[in-house]
Parts: structure tokens; sequence; C-alpha cells
């Protein structure tokens, strides 16, 4: 079963472009919007056109949203994140799901045999990318990814409130 999301348009990919500031490679759909209707996380093919093997199946595209995570990450929250992972049992259950359900999502899209067992940002059992996890949570929903879930509940930035720049001046 694929993933539910929006195919990608072509404005879309134009936004997309303009939010990564170059050109966006590979996007098959938009699983996750601001409420403006804007991108804010794409899904990105798993083989990229040059062949390239691609993990990060959700990619977070959104100025604010990333710029948030990479602060988050600046105060070295992940090590935080792990030992909260690592000294709760049920959370390391969620996760293993929300890594499980990643992978199906991916591999519902395409089977890639060099990403056999690999999901994204440290899933299963630590954390490493707090942008692809937001990604993740954003775009499954929220109860998914728990440490998705607590990377946007601790970031500066909300998918409840728009700070999109005008992309028809872009």
């Amino acid at each position: 079963m694929r993933p539910p999301f929006d195919p990608a348009t072509d404005d879309d990919i134009r936004i997309v472009s303009a939010q990564l500031g170059r050109p966006a490679r590979d996007v098959i759909g938009i699983p996750a919007r601001c409420v403006c209707g804007a991108p804010t996380v794409v899904a990105t093919a798993p083989r990229l056109s040059d062949g390239t093997p691609f993990p990060t199946f959700y990619y977070l595209t959104h100025p604010a949203a990333t710029v948030a995570m990479s602060d988050l990450e600046a105060t070295q929250v992940m090590a935080e994140f792990t030992e909260i992972l690592n000294a709760d049992e049920e959370m390391q259950k969620q996760y293993l799901v929300a890594h499980e359900q990643f992978i199906a999502d991916r591999e519902s899209i395409a089977v890639v045999p060099e990403l056999d067992g690999i999901s994204a940002g440290g899933m299963p059992v630590r954390v490493k990318c707090l942008h692809a996890l937001a990604g993740h949570a954003l775009a499954a929903g929220p109860g998914v990814n728990p440490i998705g879930d607590l990377a946007l509940a601790r970031s500066s930035w909300s998918p409840e409130v728009c700070q999109c720049i005008d992309y028809d001046a872009v």
C-alpha cells in the first residue's frame, strides 16, 4: 500500500526548490503541508534518478522548521532524547514501530536492496537527525514517531502557524 500523500505538482516543486535554495530532486509527493498549503515535508524517491540510494524518504523542507530543528540539534538535545529513549521501554517499542513503518512506506514506492533495514534519523535505537525524525512525524501524524513528536514539541516552530515567505514572489 502506498503511503497517503499528495503527488507533487509543478508548483510544489517550484516552492520546494525555493525552500531548499536549489533544484528539488526526485520528489514524488508532499506528505505534510503548512497550514497555508505550502510543502513542509517531501517524499523523495528511494533511488534517485542518478541511481543513488536515498534512505531519507521523508525530507523536511520548510525553512522555519529546518531552522528550528537545527537550533535544537545545536543544544545537544539529541543526547538527552537518546537517554529518554534508553530509559523508556514503551518509547523504544514505539520507535521500533516507527522505524518499521518508515521502511514500509519507502518500500511501498520501491525496494532498494542497499537500504535494507535502514530508515532515517538513527531509528530504531538512537537519535541522530531531528530533521529526519520531525519530517517523519509530520508525514505520519502525531503518535507514530515518539522522538519526532518530542522534537516538534520542543522546537520553536509549530505546524499550526504559517511562517512561509511569499513563494509567488520567488
